[in-house]
């Protein structure tokens, strides 16, 4: 029961993304083809929301599962690294027409070629976690 509210949480997460078409190909593939503003509207009010919720966070001292308080790390400006992550991570979302929280949102909804794209998301994982400290700083 101590994890019910994650449970809930994720499938109403799941229920808007569906419903919000968020993870429809088609309107994915509309995005990157400039052809209409739905995608964007709903990216632009996920970013508004994840500004107030980390302002929400910080304000109450919010903790984690483990009763830990969050603490948001600074990020270093080497822009090249987040530049290249960033291709990357878009490349992929071009290719299999869905991000991480879609994927399996679509798994879930009775979608199961997106196992083979969460199985290739989690090797890509492994491998950067793997290949992450030969990497140039």
């Amino acid at each position: 029961m101590k994890f019910i509210k994650y449970i809930l949480t994720g499938t109403l997460f799941g229920i808007i993304m569906t419903k919000s078409e968020a993870v429809s190909w088609y309107r994915i593939q509309e995005m990157f083809r400039f052809q209409s503003f739905h995608m964007y509207g709903i990216i632009g009010t996920a970013i508004i929301l994840g500004m107030i919720s980390v302002y929400l966070i910080k304000k109450f001292k919010a903790k984690d599962i483990s009763g830990n308080p969050i603490v948001f790390q600074d990020k270093d400006r080497a822009f090249a690294k987040y530049l290249i992550g960033g291709t990357i991570f878009g490349l992929g979302w071009a290719l299999t027409g869905s991000c991480p929280g879609p994927m399996f949102v679509n798994l879930g909804n009775g979608y199961p070629a997106m196992a083979i794209v969460i199985i290739g998301a989690l090797l890509g994982t492994y491998l950067y976690g793997v290949i992450k400290n030969k990497l140039p700083h």
